[in-house]
């Protein structure tokens, strides 16, 4: 295997459709069935939401490992790499893997039409995970739930992170329409581990379990948290009450991701999964999740968080506003074409200092000049630098290393970017 076939592999694969959400899973059903059906070799946990599904799954993946089991982790977008996308053990796929994975999709491909490139790369994880054993298997969806190539999985707990208005064309223009299409990987008398809080959202997520007879645990309902100051808390579950935990990522909101962790930790006990409270606490307060709040102990400081939507934006700038009110921070931002520019904006720059508008190489990015009037509204101090590597590189040069730091948000596709940027600087620290 050379790196000119890894990389036709993937040129292959990015040349596919990206979206795929109202095309059904009659293709990824196909390929899967020709494959041998490999997503039935493993026990898998399947999680849906807005936000904090990686966050999710590899809190979960981390603690099913330290538990003895072999783990399949599978996540969407990858930062730097495609190969973060699918992790066994914590080892991500080798470029070989990658290559056999892809070429062995390619050849159970006899569908009606040409997958959409989740589908392929849904199809890959499946194929590996079963290729190497894998006990359980974490699998992220891709946008939505119900169509989403994902849902071909029967597994043992689904888990329904959040709700806020998202890929309103795919998902639909409100909260219920949201919930309903993500509700649909609810499975017939498959527990649910949920944390909506919306009226409305609620009301669609108890209707459609109740419909599948598939016992419901709610995050403020039948298990809470109480929170007891930097990633501190206490939990009280459904059997448990598992005082002074703490979860290795940062930010208010990643408690509440934790609780999910812990509710799911609790349903696999109740099915004699042996973990035990000591390896739940360990890894839970050590594991990291790459591109969200990952703070760069450099000089000046760095906080890298994609912040990619509007909600994900407002905890961004309530974390700003708590933790770094006596920072002056420069902030290197650019966003996707599909996203409320205008609210992640207001929510993000009044806190700012200067403010650096840059874009991704994604076709779906939204040029700097769109954003430039309103950032500068906001900030005065703000200018564009259209690559993200040399935005990244302008912003440690202006800010000062005592009071200042520089915050990498917007998009994830950015946040890869910089993080591939600035592993290749000889950074201060």
């Amino acid at each position: 295997m050379t790196q000119t076939t890894y990389q036709k592999c993937l040129e292959e694969m990015y040349s596919l459709h990206r979206f795929g959400i109202k095309l059904g899973l009659d293709v990824i059903s196909r390929i899967l069935e020709n494959l041998g059906n490999p997503h039935r070799t493993f026990s898998c946990i399947h999680i849906a939401g807005t936000n904090g599904k990686g966050s999710i799954a590899s809190g979960l993946a981390h603690i099913l490992h330290a538990s003895g089991m072999s783990v399949g982790l599978y996540t969407s977008p990858h930062l730097v790499k495609f190969n973060e996308r699918i992790v066994v053990n914590h080892v991500q796929i080798s470029d070989k893997e990658i290559v056999d994975a892809y070429q062995t999709v390619k050849g159970a491909c006899d569908t009606d039409r040409e997958p959409t490139f989740f589908e392929y790369t849904t199809a890959m994880a499946l194929y590996h995970f079963a290729k190497t054993r894998v006990d359980w298997a974490v699998i992220e969806t891709g946008m939505g739930g119900r169509l989403d190539a994902t849902n071909i999985l029967n597994p043992t707990i689904s888990v329904i992170s959040n709700i806020s208005l998202e890929h309103r064309f795919y998902l639909g223009n409100t909260i219920a329409d949201i919930t309903d299409e993500k509700a649909g990987i609810i499975k017939p008398n498959t527990p649910v581990v949920a944390g909506v809080t919306q009226k409305s959202a609620i009301a669609v997520i108890e209707a459609v379990a109740e419909k599948m007879s598939a016992p419901l645990y709610r995050l403020g309902r039948d298990f809470r948290v109480r929170r007891k100051g930097d990633r501190w808390f206490s939990y009280f579950g459904m059997d448990h009450q598992w005082q002074d935990m703490r979860t290795g990522l940062r930010g208010n909101h990643q408690i509440d991701n934790a609780a999910l962790v812990l509710a799911c930790c609790e349903v696999l006990q109740q099915k004699n999964v042996p973990i035990t409270l000591q390896t739940v606490r360990n890894s839970l307060e050590t594991y990291q999740w790459p591109g969200r709040l990952e703070v760069l102990p450099t000089s000046p400081p760095i906080v890298i968080d994609g912040a990619h939507n509007l909600m994900s934006a407002r905890v961004l700038g309530r974390y700003f506003q708590s933790e770094l009110a006596d920072k002056e921070i420069t902030l290197v931002i650019g966003v996707l074409d599909d996203k409320p520019f205008q609210s992640i904006l207001q929510s993000l720059l009044p806190h700012c200092r200067r403010v650096i508008l840059t874009e991704p190489k994604i076709d779906r990015r939204m040029p700097p000049e769109k954003m430039f009037d309103l950032a500068k509204s906001l900030v005065g101090d703000t200018e564009i630098v259209m690559d993200v590597g040399a935005a990244v590189r302008h912003a440690l040069k202006i800010t000062p290393s005592e009071k200042g730091i520089v915050c990498i948000a917007g998009s994830l596709y950015v946040v890869g970017e910089a993080k591939e940027a600035l592993a290749k600087m000889n950074l201060p620290g």
